[in-house]
Order: structure tokens, then C-alpha cells, then sequence
């Protein structure tokens, strides 16, 4: 883990389970992230992915990347362009900075419309124990 290490990207494919599963599964009951007609009535042209499940997905393209080690420290995002129904979206990532076994990483997450996602994580990634790598 290096400043300026390039993390592969990872592309979601944005179903309409997808956005519903992720609200149901954060509690949030919002209808625009599970009735398409009420959303529209909202102005939105469908049902769109809330925070909590961008910020779930956020930290798994973190840590399959640095792995079962990896401990989520901070996560700090913010939302603009909506993940609708049948887009996808493309995670990627740079180190910005290494502390020791602590890097920052920027997180870009792009769909078809903008950005979707754009923050920061910290991520700790303690050194194996002599007997875990044997």
C-alpha cells in the first residue's frame, strides 16, 4: 500500500432490488427508493439509491480490495448525481496517503449521468500475525 496506488475499478450494475434491498436493509422507508410512481410524483424520473447503501458500497469496494484485515476507520462521502434503475456504476480509487499500516483513499463513483459518489477513507490494514502467514 502505496501514495498513488490505483485501485481497480469495480463496476455495480444499479437494479431496482439493488436500490430497494438497500433501503429496506438501512431502514429507510423513503417511497422514492421503492415506488417509482410516487418518485415521479416527487419529480424524480424513478426510484434512486439512497446514502446508506452508496456508503455500504463504498466500504466493500474498500475492503475486497485490501481484504479480510482491512478495518474500515472513517468514511466520509457525498451524494450528486443519482444511481437510478438500469446504470451502473463505476467505483475507483487512489491512495492518497500511507501512515504506517493506515492509507486514505479517495473514492470516485461515476454513473451515467456524473458523479455519483465522491469522499474519502481511512482504512487500517494491520500486518499479518507470524502465524496467520504460515
Amino acid at each position: 500500500m502505496n501514495t498513488g496506488d490505483e485501485l481497480p475499478p469495480l463496476e455495480i450494475p444499479i437494479t431496482r432490488t439493488l436500490i430497494v434491498a438497500g433501503a429496506i436493509a438501512s431502514r429507510d422507508y423513503q417511497d422514492v427508493h421503492h415506488d417509482a410512481e410516487l418518485a415521479r410524483q416527487k419529480g424524480s424520473p424513478d426510484i434512486f439509491m439512497n446514502i446508506l447503501t452508496t456508503n455500504g458500497l463504498v466500504g466493500r469496494y474498500i475492503t475486497d480490495h485490501f481484504g479480510p484485515r482491512a478495518v474500515l476507520r472513517k468514511v466520509a462521502i457525498r451524494l450528486g448525481a443519482p444511481n437510478y434503475p438500469g446504470d451502473t456504476m463505476v467505483l475507483t480509487g487512489r491512495v492518497e496517503e500511507v501512515d504506517g499500516d493506515t492509507a486514505t483513499v479517495r473514492v470516485t463513483g461515476a454513473n451515467g449521468i456524473g458523479r455519483h459518489v465522491t469522499g474519502t477513507v481511512t482504512v487500517t490494514v494491520p500486518a499479518a500475525r507470524p502465524e496467520e502467514s504460515a
